[in-house]
């Protein structure tokens, strides 16, 4: 998902402070793209929306029966092993001491894994991570969840560990990704309950602001190979929600980066964050999110719409 002059201008934005290159390709526009920071205080949203949907999640997660099942493939109990094996990925990231997943050869696949195959690679994590009894897998998160929140504490937000695909993410993405994976998970296991389930517009909104736009800044790797073939023709989409500074992404040549304030928008997506990302990860159909009115395509070129959401795209 994903950014790259001698000559650039420079504009606060919402929670950003973003330096805009003129010239997407050179060295200097990397390094202006790597200057723009997360507010401190949109940094303690994302510790706390993390702190909090981790105690929803459980308290969900405890009253539904574990064999019950979440997806067609998983069970309640196999979503709480998934959502813990990533929170303890993430505290091994941030805590070398922190004791490693029980994977051989784990860090040797990390590279190679691309949203068209991150399925396998939760596969091979949950094959490897036998515990199904909740109460433990329920204490391994909260711990795993908890250590990663203590080492964020005294860090800056916006330095950065590797992840999948050779990635490169910032600790706030990091964070918000994590509390993607709960709202999405706990999405699920509602369903399957008969029990509301809400994404705050507040912590959906942090998928597409720290995360989205924090690994189009510092670096993709390989992480949206494949996908629409490389094309000429620049398509710009725009982002817009009422929880955070707009996020404008250009695909040009089959490179994802950020969009020059300047170039106007193929095509704009105002929508709330929740059912963007449950629309992104395959719980609701893109005709049901539009004609919901949550989310809302609009724009001078939006037949260019699906091409570029063939490139940027998520696991479903």
């Amino acid at each position: 998902m994903t950014v790259r002059c001698s000559l650039c201008c420079e504009r606060s934005v919402g929670a950003y402070s973003v330096a805009v290159p003129t010239s997407p390709s050179s060295d200097a526009s990397r390094e202006a793209a790597m200057a723009a920071t997360v507010s401190e205080q949109r940094w303690r949203v994302a510790r706390t929306a993390l702190a909090e949907q981790t105690d929803r999640f459980l308290d969900l997660v405890r009253a539904t029966p574990p064999e019950a099942m979440a997806t067609a493939h998983w069970s309640v109990a196999d979503t709480l092993a998934h959502v813990g094996s990533l929170a303890w990925y993430y505290a091994c990231l941030v805590d070398p001491d922190h004791p490693p997943l029980p994977v051989p050869g784990l860090h040797r696949q990390l590279p190679d894994v691309t949203v068209d195959t991150v399925a396998d690679f939760n596969d091979v994590l949950l094959r490897h991570l036998t515990e199904r009894e909740p109460q433990a897998l329920a204490d391994r998160l909260r711990a795993d969840v908890g250590r990663l929140l203590a080492v964020c504490e005294g860090q800056r937000p916006d330095e950065t560990v590797p992840w999948l695909g050779g990635a490169r993410v910032p600790l706030a993405g990091l964070c918000a990704h994590l509390v993607n994976e709960l709202l999405i998970h706990g999405h699920d296991v509602a369903r399957v309950a008969g029990r509301p389930w809400s994404l705050p517009g507040r912590d959906a909104a942090l998928f597409m602001e720290l995360f989205v736009a924090g690994v189009v800044r510092h670096g993709y790797g390989r992480l949206i190979d494949g996908g629409a073939p490389p094309s000429e023709r620049p398509v710009v989409v725009e982002f817009r929600s009422a929880y955070a500074a707009p996020v404008r992404l250009l695909l040009h040549r089959g490179r994802m980066t950020f969009a020059d304030p300047a170039a106007r928008a193929d095509a704009r997506i105002d929508h709330d964050p929740g059912t963007l990302n449950l629309m992104m990860f395959g719980r609701v159909s893109r005709a049901r999110a539009v004609l919901t009115g949550k989310v809302r395509v609009s724009g001078r070129r939006p037949w260019l719409l699906p091409a570029f959401l063939r490139k940027f795209r998520t696991p479903s």
